[in-house]
């Protein structure tokens, strides 16, 4: 029987080589019934003459995975070392004309092959020779084995770095490596082979994950590092495409995008004077629906976003009917995600069975000289329900006067049908936003983890210069809050001790801020907000990976007890070491008089234990480098994949 090698020449098959990657494969496994001769006997009945030696290859991968049960769950292990095993020749196939060793090979020549091919960015030539050396020796091979197949197969095709053609190039650990080097870029250059080695530690050892868009891009020419972005749209045709512009250069790098679009005035409000003239937020919506598919990241996935309106707007009905699949297809758009940003008093409302009314926008605005949505109801101070009351009785502002329990309705036929709305509460965010001194919040993000202070861009202003025998247009706007955020999440399955959070937070934090210090944002808004709140999201994974390891039921009080504790510890350590780094490397800029600095964060959630007081007063002392901090994303499904 002959089979076709990689290099696409013929070669009588050799049983003896197929033996060594089997061994390769169950040799780490301690399952008495999990051997090579199980594989063996699946595979002999499938080889046929003239089969590729890759396509041998996945037939074990393959049988192995079909193996894997409850029963005998170290099946998988063996199928994630036969997948990393065909990563490993082609490796070492592609980087050296098929001469390089089996495996890791010179990390060093890698880096310097891969800053030459345009695959890694000219800033990594930031580290020397003997950092790459240096560097190079520190990497554990032996980790891959902590990954599961699903994980290392993640890893090898969406985050390792491949050549033009695809060809393997980069495996899983000098992936690491390479993502640790490129953040350890924002520390001093005498310290950065230090945080290297630290930064790859809790990655390759499972302890944390980087979001997408930093495994992917960092190290890499355009390093857009950032997951999620917020924006605002006004009342304005130029505001409108300006953010749906933004919205296309976040989405080509790999963003996801939400939109706060409850400024925009309603159906058949009046433009210009005008009398039933708009055609309200819908219309607007299907055009970030498309430029969500159009802008598709390469090919790899379309652009995802999310789009919000208010309860009380007088578009709402058709904004919760954009996905279902009855009623006017042009006037669909399923390619986004709804959100329903909802204040107290609407549940108010429905919980009494009160009226509610419905308003546009652009009408209050005209009459009111103030916007409904720029307020909110405080502890002290029920400012959004005052100003709503104020409209619902001024003759002068159009309204629709409906059932709240209608529109609940509305809501829960739309979510059984298509999973969407997502709910925003917006008081009790505003309410807990430490940084309300300086910004409001009307939406939230794609994934709805992320709650930042928003507000619009200036009006666009434009002038004609002449410069060098050349005329330029100059464009001027004052930048408004683009919300940025960076993320990473604690495995819970390996960090759920105190000691461990202890440990791993800190180096967290670190990183997630050195994320921002070399950001390459797509958009100038972003950039100028980012390095304002220099905002990163620490949030968490494997979480009932954790209640298993204890032992706890989910049903129990002690499953109450032990999410409260184990998170008030990631918040406690992530304040701490956000306000080291502040010592360190300086505060965000809107820090004082924030509720970080005033003391209000911690009284409202209550931390009043002896060590919350005295990182209360240390923070008043030394400020915190970070605005905002915990965002626990949806993200455990892929990365719980990661951890055999």
């Amino acid at each position: 029987m002959q089979v076709i090698k990689r290099n696409k020449q013929l070669e009588e098959l050799n049983f003896s080589k197929l033996k060594r990657v089997i061994d390769f494969a169950v040799e780490k496994v301690k399952s008495k019934e999990i051997n090579a001769l199980a594989l063996e006997e699946q595979l002999i009945p499938q080889l046929k003459n003239n089969m590729t030696t890759k396509s041998i290859q996945e037939i074990l991968i393959q049988t192995a995975v079909e193996k894997t049960s409850i029963e005998q769950p170290e099946w998988d292990k063996v199928a994630s070392r036969l997948y990393l095993y065909d990563l490993y020749k082609e490796a070492s196939i592609n980087r050296n004309n098929n001469k390089s060793q089996f495996g890791y090979g010179n990390f060093k020549k890698l880096v310097k092959l891969l800053i030459e091919k345009k695959l890694y960015g000219d800033y990594m030539k930031a580290y020397s020779n003997a950092d790459l050396e240096i560097l190079g020796s520190y990497i554990k091979p032996e980790r891959d084995d902590l990954l599961t197949y699903i994980g290392s197969r993640t890893l090898a095709t969406r985050y390792c770095v491949r050549g033009y053609d695809g060809e393997v190039l980069e495996l899983p650990q000098e992936a690491f490596m390479g993502v640790a080097m490129a953040i350890a870029l924002a520390e001093k250059p005498s310290e950065r082979v230090k945080y290297a080695k630290k930064f790859y530690d809790v990655m390759s050892q499972l302890l944390m994950t980087e979001a997408t868009p930093t495994m992917s891009n960092a190290r890499k020419p355009f390093n857009q590092l950032s997951s999620c972005f917020i924006g605002t749209m006004d009342d304005s045709l130029e505001s409108i495409y300006q953010v749906i512009s933004s919205f296309a250069q976040v989405s080509k790098y790999a963003g996801g995008m939400g939109i706060y679009i409850g400024k925009v005035r309603a159906i058949n409000s009046d433009i210009r004077g005008f009398k039933n003239t708009s055609n309200g937020v819908i219309s607007w919506i299907k055009v970030i629906n498309d430029t969500a598919i159009s802008c598709d990241q390469l090919g790899v996935r379309k652009g995802s976003v999310s789009v919000t309106l208010d309860i009380w707007h007088r578009d709402i009905w058709e904004f919760l009917n954009l996905k279902t699949n009855n009623g006017d297809e042009r006037r669909k758009a399923h390619d986004i995600f709804p959100a329903v940003s909802i204040p107290d008093l609407f549940m108010k409302q429905l919980k009494n069975k009160e009226k509610f009314y419905l308003f546009c926008p652009h009408e209050i605005r005209k009459v009111m000289g103030w916007s409904l949505e720029d307020f909110y109801d405080d502890d002290e101070n029920e400012e959004f329900t005052k100003r709503y009351w104020e409209c619902v009785n001024n003759p002068n502002i159009p309204k629709e006067e409906v059932n709240p329990i209608d529109i609940m309705k509305a809501i829960i036929k739309s979510d059984t049908e298509t999973g969407t709305p997502f709910i925003f509460y917006r008081d009790t965010v505003n309410r807990m936003n430490p940084n309300k001194h300086c910004g409001m919040i009307y939406s939230s993000n794609l994934c709805m983890e992320i709650t930042q202070n928003m507000s619009v861009n200036g009006e666009l202003l434009r002038k004609t210069i002449n410069q060098n025998g050349e005329t330029y247009i100059v464009e001027q706007r004052k930048a408004g809050d683009f919300v940025v955020c960076n993320l990473g999440s604690i495995n819970l399955g390996r960090v759920h001790t105190e000691e461990m959070i202890a440990d791993v937070v800190p180096t967290m934090v670190r990183m997630l801020d050195n994320v921002i210090s070399i950001n390459n944002l797509p958009v100038d808004e972003a950039k100028i907000t980012n390095r304002k709140y220099r905002a990163v999201g620490i949030g968490t994974f494997g979480y009932h990976h954790a209640l298993a390891i204890n032992k706890i039921k989910w049903e129990s009080e002690e499953h109450l007890q032990f999410a409260d504790k184990i998170y008030e510890l990631i918040n406690y350590y992530a304040i701490k070491a956000s306000m080291e780094l502040a010592k360190e490397k300086g505060k965000f800029q809107e820090f004082n008089q924030s509720e970080w600095h005033t003391g209000r964060y911690f009284d409202r959630r209550n931390y009043v234990s002896d060590r919350w007081i005295e990182l209360k007063q240390q923070v008043a002392e030394n400020g915190m480098r970070n605005g905002y901090l915990i965002a626990v994303a949806p993200n455990g499904l892929l990365n719980s994949s990661f951890v055999a």
